[in-house]
């Protein structure tokens, strides 16, 4: 009897530890990899994970569309997952708190440097492109109210409603910090979905939008890129960024993701998110289908 019940004991400790590793949801020879809330994001991490798995021996689970900023940034520094693409501007002013930074590489190595400092999260190189945040109209409207700068729009903003991501409301370098350094309000503002910010503009139902330079709708739409006449936003160059663990765990993922380094500009990227936003193809398709063109992947 004494030998049953620590035969039986055994089994449950066994079916224990069995569980909580199954429940961990991967295993030592597989990387997660997340994505915010939008198509760019989305178009990164499928191209992450197929330079990954054709270069290396790791299997990739994908989080795209995740969640905002914090959502990601918090899961990454959790150990929900293991990497994601971050801009270097969000990770300065709005992640870190840190004061303006307008040289690019400056930006970058600030970042660079905190974030091994004190979250042990390692930037690897940039993939090349800068999205900074714009403020967009319709062509039409701001040809006929005069606006072509945002402090031309300052004069005007009383009347105006800005439509955009609620992201941008709530963030250091979005609505508040905006309106602070350009001395204006808005009439009102509306937080939205980022992918209905550019058909609402189009479609006359606000006046003003929080933008992304590299989004092919504001071609397609016909809108009209405010100068930030006052430099009131960052550089926003995307790059991997991954945990120091899983870095040292597996360091062949920084050779793989050095392939993608430097290979996208702004006029590139917004022609891969068109493709997706505009003429809907599948963002792994766009991805793997730019990789093969490249001769990055199989």
């Amino acid at each position: 009897m004494k030998k049953t019940a620590i035969l039986l004991l055994s089994v449950l400790v066994v079916m224990v530890f069995t569980g909580c590793s199954l429940l961990s949801g991967k295993n030592s020879n597989t990387v997660v990899i997340a994505g915010k809330n939008f198509t760019e994001q989305d178009i990164l991490v499928y191209m992450m994970k197929y330079v990954i798995e054709d270069q290396t021996k790791l299997k990739v689970e994908t989080k795209a569309f995740l969640g905002g900023t914090s959502v990601v940034a918090q899961a990454i520094e959790r150990g929900d997952i293991d990497i994601y693409p971050e801009y270097t501007g969000t990770a300065l002013i709005n992640l870190l708190g840190e004061p303006m930074i307008s040289d690019p590489q400056a930006a970058y190595d600030k970042v660079k440097n905190i974030y091994k400092e004190k979250k042990q999260i390692i930037w690897l190189e940039p993939f090349g492109f800068n999205n900074t945040y714009t403020l967009t109209m319709r062509t039409d409207e701001a040809e006929r109210l005069g606006i072509r700068t945002i402090s031309d729009l300052a004069a005007k903003a009383d009347r105006l409603m800005l439509g955009c991501t609620q992201e941008f409301l709530e963030r250091a370098d979005g609505q508040k910090g905006l309106e602070e350094k350009y001395g204006f309000k808005f009439a009102a503002s509306s937080g939205m979905d980022p992918g209905l910010t550019y058909a609402a503009v189009r479609d006359k139902k606000v006046h003003v939008i929080d933008g992304f330079s590299t989004d092919g709708r504001i071609v397609a739409f016909n809108l009209k890129v405010l100068e930030d006449d006052k430099k009131f936003f960052p550089p926003y160059y995307a790059a991997p960024i991954i945990r120091e663990d899983t870095l040292k765990k597996h360091p062949e993922i920084a050779d793989a993701l050095k392939l993608l380094a430097g290979k996208l500009n702004e006029t590139e990227m917004a022609k891969l998110n068109a493709k997706v936003d505009l003429e809907k193809q599948d963002p792994k398709a766009v991805a793997k289908e730019w990789l093969q063109s490249k001769g990055l992947i199989k």
